[in-house]
C-alpha cells in the first residue's frame, strides 16, 4: 500500500471520527481526546513539516542555482514563474467575483444576533514596501522566522556568488548536494507518519466545526466551493494542457499527496516539502526549476485565497447593501494580487488579506465575523488549490525550459514512497559506525 493511499485512509477515517465526536459532544472527548491527544499529534506533525522547510529550501535552491550554471536562465525562470503566478491569481479572483455576482450570496441576509466585535483590520502594504521587504536586513533572523521571500533572495545571491568563485566552490556545492539528498530523506521519514498526523488534524477540525455553522452562510460556502473547484479542475488544467501540452489527469494523480497534505495542514508553507517532492520526483521537474518555483509560489501564489476574497467581498457587499461598481471590483482584483505577494502562506492568512481588501473598497471590516466560523474548513480547500497552482506553474516553466523528465511524468510509480525507502542497510550502518568510532590500536607489548 502506497503512502498516498494510507494518507487518504487516515483522512477519511478522521472525517468520520470527527463527525461522530461532534455529534456526541462529550466533555471528556472534547477535552482529553480532541483537545489533548489529537491536538498534540496534529501539532507535532505540522511542526515536523515546518521544521523541514527552511533547510530544504536553502540546500535545494543553492543546488538549483549552481545547477543552472547561467544567471540569465535563472532570470528567465524567475520572470516566467512570477508572471504566471500573478496571472493565475488575477484570473482566479476575476472568476470568483463573476460567479459571486451571478449567484449573489448575502442578499437578504439577517444580521440579527451576529457578534461583530473583536475583528480588527490590517493596513495594506504599498507595492514599494512589498518589494523593499524582499531584501533581508538579517539573513539569520529571516531563516529563524521563515520569511520565505527573504530566504529565497539571500540564497540566490549566495548561489550566484558560488558560481562566480568557480572551481573553488566545488566542495561547497558537493556538500549542499549531499545536504539536499539528506533533507529529502528526512522528508521521507516525516511523511511516513503522515497517515496518523492527517487523521488527528482532520478529526480535530471536524469535531470542532459543527454543521450548524454552515447554515447561515450556506450561499457563501456553496459559491466559494464551486469557484475553487472550477479554478482547480478547469482553469489550471486548461493552462497545463495549452501551455505545456501535458495530460491533466496524469498531473492530478501525481500531485494528489501534496493536495491531501495542504488540505490537512491549511498551510502552503508547511506543505512545501511535500509539494517539492511531488513536483520533482513524481512529476519530473528538474531541481534547478522546482527549487525556485515551489517555495516562491508558496509565498506569492494564492489562487484559492484570492477566490475567497472575491466571493467574500461580493457576499459582504450584498449583506450591507453596498454597490461597489466596476471600479470597486477592479480594486479588489489589484489588492488581492498585491496582498498575495506580501503575505505568508500560513493558516488563516486569508482573513488577514481580506481585511486589507475590505478597507480599500470601503466595506465594514467587522463583517468578517460572518464567515469566521466556516473559514477553517474553507481554508483547507483553498490551500489545496493554492499548492496545485504552484505545481502547475512549476511544471509549465520546467517544460518550457526543457527541464521536465517526460519519462518520470508518464511513469505512474515514479516517486511513490514505499516502506523499504526507510530501511537501513546493516552493512552501511556498520561501516559508518566504524568510521565514526575507529578501533583503537592494540597496546604495544
Amino acid at each position: 500500500m502506497s503512502l498516498t493511499v494510507k494518507v487518504m485512509i487516515g483522512m477519511v477515517a478522521g472525517l468520520i471520527v470527527g463527525i461522530v465526536f461532534n455529534a456526541i459532544d462529550s466533555d471528556f472527548i472534547n477535552t482529553h481526546i480532541v483537545g489533548g491527544f489529537f491536538a498534540m499529534v496534529g501539532t507535532m506533525f505540522v511542526n515536523a513539516l515546518k521544521m523541514l522547510v527552511v533547510p530544504l529550501v536553502i540546500f535545494s535552491l543553492i543546488c538549483g542555482v549552481t545547477g543552472i550554471g547561467d544567471i540569465r536562465v535563472l532570470g528567465r525562470v524567475g520572470g516566467k514563474s512570477f508572471g504566471l503566478y500573478l496571472f493565475t491569481t488575477a484570473v482566479a479572483i476575476a472568476i470568483a467575483i463573476l460567479m459571486a455576482l451571478i449567484v449573489a450570496p448575502g442578499d437578504g441576509f439577517d444580521m440579527t444576533g451576529v457578534d461583530t466585535s473583536g475583528v480588527t483590520g490590517r493596513e495594506a502594504p504599498t507595492v514599494w514596501q512589498v518589494f523593499a521587504g524582499i531584501v533581508p536586513t538579517n539573513p539569520i533572523a529571516s531563516f529563524a522566522s521563515g520569511e520565505m521571500l527573504q530566504i529565497i533572495f539571500y540564497v540566490i545571491i549566495v548561489g550566484i556568488a558560488a558560481l562566480m568563485l568557480g572551481d573553488r566552490s566545488r566542495p561547497f556545492i558537493e556538500a549542499c548536494e549531499y545536504m539536499n539528498e539528506l533533507m529529502m530523506k528526512v522528508v521521507s521519514i516525516v511523511m511516513a507518519f503522515a497517515p496518523y498526523g492527517v487523521f488527528c488534524l482532520i478529526a480535530k477540525t471536524f469535531t470542532e466545526q459543527g454543521i450548524e455553522l454552515f447554515v447561515p452562510v450556506l450561499a457563501y460556502v456553496g459559491t466559494l466551493t464551486v469557484a475553487l473547484f472550477f479554478h482547480l479542475f478547469v482553469t489550471l488544467m486548461i493552462m497545463l494542457k495549452v501551455l505545456a501540452g501535458l495530460n491533466p489527469f496524469t498531473f492530478m494523480t501525481k500531485i494528489r499527496p501534496a493536495q491531501i497534505f495542504a488540505f490537512s495542514t491549511a498551510s502552503s508553507n508547511a506543505t512545501i516539502p511535500v509539494t517539492f517532492r511531488c513536483v520533482t520526483q513524481r512529476i519530473g521537474a528538474d531541481n534547478s526549476v522546482a527549487s525556485f518555483t515551489v517555495p516562491f509560489g508558496a509565498t506569492i501564489n494564492m489562487d484559492g485565497t484570492a477566490i475567497m476574497q472575491g466571493v467574500a467581498t461580493v457576499f459582504l457587499a450584498n449583506v450591507y447593501g453596498i454597490d461597489l461598481g466596476v471600479g470597486g471590483y477592479l480594486t479588489v482584483i489589484a489588492m488581492a494580487v498585491l496582498a498575495s505577494i506580501g503575505t505568508a502562506g500560513v493558516p488563516g492568512v486569508g482573513l488577514v488579506m481580506l481585511t486589507m481588501v475590505l478597507g480599500q473598497v470601503g466595506l465594514p471590516i467587522e463583517g468578517i465575523a460572518l464567515i469566521l466560523g466556516v473559514d477553517r474548513l474553507m481554508d483547507m480547500i483553498r490551500t489545496a488549490v493554492n499548492i496545485t497552482g504552484d505545481a502547475v506553474v512549476s511544471t509549465i516553466v520546467a517544460k518550457s525550459e526543457g527541464k521536465l523528465d517526460m519519462a518520470v511524468f508518464r511513469d505512474p510509480d515514479a516517486g511513490v514512497i514505499i516502506d523499504h525507502e526507510l530501511d537501513i542497510d546493516p552493512a552501511a550502518e556498520a561501516r559508518l559506525a566504524s568510521a565514526a568510532h575507529p578501533p583503537r590500536n592494540a597496546p604495544a607489548e
